[in-house]
């Protein structure tokens, strides 16, 4: 392997561990507040929210919420389905199969 090559693997290494490694060693040492832990619980569902409304609210730029809109349509079955079961790989292969069904019948 070409030594410039493993460099920048070496970079690119360090790069994305330093992101994750200094906010942990950091915050590890700091009583954080209940109110603050509590507040950061709701962090994931806010990011997966907004990288999941774009793609099943909008349809080519434009705003999409009728029967046309497969990827909502298939939403909704896999929003029950992690609802009631709590597992993700339920919630993913309903998403799937409602996705394939959905484009062959619609």
């Amino acid at each position: 392997m070409d030594g410039k090559v493993l460099t920048i693997i070496i970079g690119m290494m360090i790069v994305t561990y330093i992101p994750r490694m200094l906010p942990l060693a950091i915050l590890s040492r700091i009583n954080i507040s209940k109110g603050l832990l509590n507040w950061l619980s709701y962090v994931p569902v806010a990011v997966l929210s907004a990288l999941l409304a774009p793609e099943l609210l909008l349809k080519d730029g434009q705003l999409s919420v009728n029967l046309s809109n497969t990827y909502l349509l298939a939403a909704i079955p896999c929003f029950i389905t992690g609802i009631y079961s709590k597992s993700i790989f339920l919630t993913v292969v309903t998403g799937m199969a409602m996705v394939v069904l959905l484009n062959k019948f619609m």
